[in-house]
């Protein structure tokens, strides 16, 4: 197996709105990156929030360096789906590395997940709320029960061999992701969940971390009743294609 030290992580982080969040979730993704030594770029893009984000993004990027922040902004919400493609394009690194910028995701988990992928060369590593040490914290009983519940249907209609399969938090070999991407129609919250079903389908190998997902701490929450209604109506789709 080659040594993780040779490699390099680009890491994808789709921003709306996240002026207040963008400074510290650099700041500890080039924290963690630099205690283990790994090469790393963080790729901001941003579909043109209105609070100054891009501005924030800028300023973090005369602090670390252009080699370190890569920023590749967009007019307007395009969807994530196309924003990993718009990422993808100008990564550097072998593998990619996608997570919410929202400070949901904490880059500490970062590090188990690149050792995991090395314990069996995976293909994917997928962070999971729903095995061992992993966790919600700070979500209200309904948003927890929706989680859950949402996350069971996915497992009955879909076996795709994971314990969650609508998390956002992964890390992908490259060529993988372009190739999920590409297979994929989805946009938004079910396009997260199409991937890992793509996935089992071309055969390709998942391992899995467990993580602590937190709600985040500035800015409004993007879960809502639309929401909810475009997973639903993915899943049904999922499960008449799959």
């Amino acid at each position: 197996m080659e040594d993780s030290k040779s490699d390099k992580f680009s890491i994808l982080l789709p921003t709306y709105n996240e002026k207040e969040n963008l400074p510290i979730i650099v700041w500890l993704i080039s924290k963690y990156m630099d205690e283990c030594g790994y090469d790393f770029e963080i790729i901001i893009i941003d579909d043109g929030s209105p609070d100054g984000t891009l501005e924030v993004a800028q300023q973090l990027e005369k602090i670390y360096g252009k080699d370190k922040i890569v920023l590749r902004p967009r007019e307007k919400k395009l969807g994530l789906g196309t924003a990993y493609v718009h990422g993808i394009n100008h990564a550097s690194g072998n593998f990619v590395i996608i997570m919410d910028a929202d400070l949901s995701h904490h880059p500490k988990f970062i590090p188990e997940f690149i050792r995991k992928q090395q314990e069996k060369d995976f293909d994917i590593v997928s962070g999971t709320r729903y095995l061992g040490s992993g966790g919600v914290y700070g979500w209200d009983l309904k948003r927890k029960v929706i989680s859950r519940g949402a996350n069971l249907l996915t497992q009955i209609l879909l076996r795709p061999g994971v314990s969650d399969l609508t998390g956002s938090f992964r890390l992908y070999k490259k060529d993988v992701l372009r190739k999920l991407v590409d297979s994929c129609i989805s946009k938004g919250y079910v396009f997260q969940m199409e991937m890992i079903v793509r996935a089992r389908q071309h055969g390709y190998s998942i391992g899995e971390v467990p993580i602590s997902f937190v709600d985040r701490v500035y800015g409004e929450s993007k879960l809502g009743g639309n929401e909810i209604v475009h997973f639903a109506s993915g899943l049904l789709y999922l499960f008449a294609t799959t």
